[in-house]
């Protein structure tokens, strides 16, 4: 959006005139919106408040100091230019001035006379003179300085995004537009967020394991470990020093085959069944991945994968491949 700023101009009235009409124009040119208050009288206090009004609703304040202190403002003891720079410091408004340089002053005074130049109030020009230039502040010597000094000075503040500046009617209400497709989109966009809510919240209770999902489960078995007797490491030719143990998730997983036949605890019932029984399967039960079956006219016990361990070795061989 392209935005307009508004530009306070200042000076003493009757000795620049062609220098205001200079910076009118250029302001213009430059796409922005001039404001001065030349044609109201000095000392009406309700213009003053005017003035007042106008300096604030701007976005920048612009200075032309020719050579002429300018007539006293009875409140403030300062010419009335002079208070205008300080009104729109004291709002922090950023402000550069267009300074007439010495030459092209006394160059002036050639052409117009006298009137030009301050003598009245000499100190009072010259201490505000060095206030303006101890600032942002550029030196002109004919109209086409000043033309060229607000051209580069605008283009500064146009990058700043701290002044706001004015806006066509038209660009509002493609804003406006913008900001109502803006605000159809949200809604929508929180609709879908609900929706994938939902949806997740229905497929992590599908996954759940007897009131436990999928992670917890795997996150406890993958923690507990337990040591393979020397009687399987013999069998696996392992030597005899050695210690080897697994998770209770990666014996689960190993002998997945074995337990959905299921594991029998009878007299004489080999190592490996016995680890499986003793030191594995407890942990499954624990979370009804595993359970006892009945084995009619035996003494010996079955333990066997259950519809819940089923499903978590499913969902593991998923996460596998993921």
């Amino acid at each position: 959006m392209d935005k307009k700023l508004q530009v306070f101009v200042s000076s003493t009235f009757e000795d620049l005139q062609d220098e205001r009409q200079a910076a009118v124009s250029s302001i213009l040119n430059s796409g922005h919106i001039p404001a001065g208050m030349e044609l109201f009288k000095a000392g009406d206090e309700s213009q003053k408040e005017t003035i007042k009004k106008w300096i604030s609703e701007s976005d920048v304040f612009l200075l032309i100091l020719g050579g002429r202190y300018g007539s006293i403002d009875e409140e403030s003891g300062k010419s009335y230019t002079h208070w205008e720079y300080d009104h729109a410091g004291e709002l922090e408004i950023p402000r550069f001035a267009i300074v007439i340089d010495d030459d092209a002053l006394e160059e002036k005074v050639k052409v117009n006379g006298s009137e030009v130049k301050e003598f009245k109030n000499h100190q009072l020009y010259e201490d505000f003179k060095a206030d303006v230039l101890s600032k942002m502040s550029k030196f002109y010597s004919d109209i086409k300085d000043i033309k060229l000094a607000i051209l580069e000075s605008l283009k500064e503040f146009e990058r700043n995004p701290d002044l706001k500046g004015w806006v066509s009617g038209k660009e509002i209400q493609d804003n406006e537009q913008t900001l109502t497709d803006n605000n159809e989109l949200l809604k929508e966009n929180n609709k879908l967020k609900e929706q994938i809510y939902k949806l997740e919240n229905q497929l992590e209770k599908e996954n759940e394991i007897n009131g436990y999902s999928f992670e917890e489960i795997y996150n406890h078995l993958n923690e507990i470990r337990t040591e393979l007797p020397e009687q399987i490491l013999e069998e696996l030719d392992i030597e005899e020093d050695k210690h080897i143990s697994l998770t209770v998730l990666d014996s689960f997983v190993a002998y997945k085959d074995k337990f959905t036949v299921g594991i029998h605890n009878p007299v004489g019932m080999s190592e490996e069944n016995r680890f499986l029984f003793y030191k594995v399967a407890p942990e499954l039960i624990t979370f009804g991945l595993v359970d006892k079956t009945k084995v009619t006219g035996v003494q010996w016990q079955r333990l066997q994968t259950t519809e819940a361990g089923n499903k978590f070795l499913a969902l593991y061989a998923l996460k596998q491949k993921s």
